[in-house]
């Protein structure tokens, strides 16, 4: 048995769990989402606690049978807390504005860069650290790493954009003197 898979999903007030045969749906007080459910897995309600079960114990049904409670109650997570994570941004001249519903990069191109942010993920900016925000995980997750992508921090100064607490891996530069 997955010991992920085998915990029960407790449902907490204000949020309402939809069932279907290929969907299930989670409503709550910051909004809602919606996620398939996977062939060889079955959720069931009862008494405000949701089990996910697999129909037998193959390979495949086994590795979806974490996943697809993991997706839920991260689901669960979302519309009740959130989710966010913070990006900062080192480097001489290198700043970040809001720019109408995205941000506006000024990463040391020879433009600026705007990020256009997708539906469902906010953004908000203090000084040169980035708080991205929504009830997907998966959405928020994914436009971190997007502007996180625009310009990587590089190992000899450290400049760029990284996550908050993200250690980065230094080099020492050149070695040997002049001749």
């Amino acid at each position: 048995m997955s010991r992920i898979g085998k915990l029960p999903i407790e449902i907490p007030n204000g949020v309402t769990i939809t069932v279907d045969p290929d969907t299930i749906t989670v409503a709550g007080p910051k909004g809602t989402l919606s996620q398939f459910t996977m062939p060889g897995v079955t959720v069931t309600q009862e008494d405000g606690v949701l089990t996910v079960t697999r129909i037998n114990d193959e390979p495949k049904n086994r590795a979806k049978h974490g996943l697809m409670r993991a997706l839920i109650n991260n689901m669960v997570l979302g519309v009740t807390t959130g989710f966010s994570k913070k990006l900062e941004i080192n480097g001489v001249g290198y700043r970040v504005a809001m720019a109408g519903a995205g941000l506006k990069l000024n990463l040391g191109f020879s433009h600026d860069v705007n990020f256009a942010l997708p539906s469902g993920v906010t953004a908000a900016v203090e000084q040169n650290t980035i708080t991205i925000s929504g009830i997907s995980k998966q959405q928020v997750g994914q436009t971190a790493a997007e502007i996180r992508a625009l310009k990587k921090p590089e190992p000899y100064k450290g400049k760029g954009i990284k996550y908050e607490g993200e250690r980065i891996i230094r080099k020492s530069g050149k070695s040997g003197k002049d001749k």
